[in-house]
């Protein structure tokens, strides 16, 4: 048994000049709460067709639970409960309905999951998934991804349409109980906070390419912003320097370890006051994406390539 729900190998999809998935490495820890960000046509949608059989790769492996994409399709969505974020779904149908319409697809299908949802979620069942707000529509979805007692939930933007009331129950469900199980969550979100709150894993890709792979926990230990007061200061960038920016008398740092070092030598190079703070996960974000390098798995802020120590 592997100990990696999803585990790919220099995965690239090419359509025409494009190429939406570029050489990705990534690794899935089996039981992670996997928060997958990257801003829009960064290549999170076309990265779990792959992982789901949905498109065929261009080069490059994937696997799930072991399974080879695409050669042994069926057994991955045997395994796997996926949430698209297009949220579509049969439009004359009640929600009702759509539950006795899959259940006969999914051999692993809870009943008592149906019901237990339905009501957390205060998901109206009996209104036509057309009449249905977005929010509904979206908790629709996630209701019959839940119901099908799967190890991985693949969920592509799952808060779409829900409103901050709804998002704390649709986490709560992913948290409290789908990760207490022991299944694996894989999802894609543009909402940085709701990822930081449940997230254990963080993956950042742009333009194809994954940017980094570690523990949130680690992201948060690591990186640090620190100001610094004075002129003259260093403004080159380093393995350990992610950006350095000069405003007026300060210049402001992200650095991705040993910030009291850091501090101290500035002191020594003539800074008035030097300040440390910790960065929220949306701060860190908006600076891996302005980066050009890529970091090594489990090892947030490094610059050596992609990640190889568990390929």
């Amino acid at each position: 048994m592997t100990d990696t729900a999803i585990e790919t190998g220099g995965l690239t999809k090419v359509y025409g000049r494009l190429r939406a998935v570029d050489e990705l490495t990534l690794h899935v820890p089996r039981g992670s709460v996997y928060g997958f960000l990257g801003r829009n046509g960064a290549g999170k949608t076309t990265t779990m067709r792959l992982l789901l059989g949905l498109a065929r790769p261009t080069s490059g492996t994937a696997h799930v639970f072991g399974l080879e994409a695409g050669r042994q399709q069926l057994e991955i969505l045997e395994r796997t409960a996926f949430v698209a974020e297009g949220k579509v779904l049969y439009d004359y149908m009640t929600p009702l309905e759509l539950v006795r319409f899959a259940s006969g697809f999914y051999p692993r299908w809870s009943r008592e999951a149906v019901e237990k949802y339905a009501r957390v979620l205060d998901i109206p069942m009996r209104q036509k998934f057309s009449k249905l707000s977005n929010g509904n529509r979206t908790k629709v979805c996630v209701l019959l991804a839940l119901a099908q007692n799967a190890d991985l939930l693949v969920l592509d933007e799952p808060s779409t349409g829900l409103d901050p009331v709804m998002i704390d129950d649709v986490l709560r469900v992913l948290l409290d109980e789908q990760t207490a199980e022991g299944r694996t969550v894989f999802f894609s979100s543009h909402q940085l906070a709701e990822v930081e709150q449940i997230a254990d894993w963080i993956g950042i890709i742009d333009q194809g390419r994954l940017l980094l792979e570690a523990r949130l926990e680690d992201i948060k230990n690591d990186y640090r912003v620190v100001v610094a007061g004075g002129n003259g200061l260093p403004v080159a960038l380093s393995a350990q320097v992610v950006s350095a920016v000069k405003a007026e008398r300060f210049t402001r740092y992200i650095i991705t370890s040993g910030a009291e070092a850091f501090a101290a030598g500035l002191r020594q190079q003539g800074a008035a006051s030097v300040e440390m703070f910790p960065l929220n996960l949306r701060e860190f974000f908006l600076e891996i994406v302005r980066k050009e390098d890529t970091c090594t798995f489990g090892k947030s802020g490094a610059k050596t390539g992609y990640a190889s120590s568990l390929s």
